[in-house]
């Protein structure tokens, strides 16, 4: 990587932990903390949540008759997306331990914790349910992907890429055939992938 892109990609690292702070502090402002990987809201913050929530029965008079139809539509993704996640599942069990490709840990990508929001009714927690899994799913088989090009393929494209897996900077560039060479040399030798666990 250039001199450049390594100052860049610092600077970017330094802006994520300024994210993470500020969303740190923005969890003090709506008054609810971590404990233990469990949420806990302040007693009066919980009582207002309760007040909000808007029962499942008006919920569904509410809502947009066409939305009701659609339903079905939206939730049957879950069995292609639970396909797909499964076989990642195995596929990364049995190709990553031969390459010595670190493994991706799922449970970092699968979140559901919105079932703890009481402003959300049964329906509105199942949507956030589904959510959850299929964004999760999804971004767990973005990263055992992003793993294998990082090992196979550490080439960047010649046209510009919308939304690039975290590793992607780190490709030799399109067209450099010897950093291309240097880079399969340093993943079979087991350099670790930046950011794997």
């Amino acid at each position: 990587m250039t001199v450049q892109l390594d100052l860049l990609t610092e600077k970017l690292r330094s802006l994520e932990a300024e994210i993470e702070a500020e969303v740190t502090k923005r969890r003090e402002e709506l008054r609810f903390h971590l404990e233990n990987r469990r949420i806990v809201f302040e007693r009066e913050v919980l009582r207002i949540h309760r007040e909000i929530k808007t029962r499942a029965s008006r919920y569904l008079i509410d809502a947009n008759p066409l939305m009701i139809l659609s339903a079905p539509v939206i939730y049957s993704l879950v069995i292609p997306i639970a396909l797909v996640d499964l076989w990642v599942m195995a596929y990364q069990a049995v190709c990553f331990p031969i390459y010595k490709i670190p493994k991706v840990r799922r449970r970092d990508y699968l979140v559901f914790d919105r079932n703890h929001l009481a402003y959300l009714n049964i329906i509105e927690k199942i949507n956030c349910a589904y959510c959850s899994y299929a964004n999760g799913a999804i971004a767990f088989v973005r990263e055992v992907a992003a793993r294998t090009e990082v090992y196979w393929c550490p080439i960047k494209h010649a046209r510009r890429v919308l939304g690039p897996h975290p590793h992607y900077q780190g490709f030799a560039d399109f067209g450099d055939a010897d950093a291309f060479r240097g880079k399969l040399t340093q993943m079979k030798s087991g350099v670790k992938i930046e950011g794997a666990g």
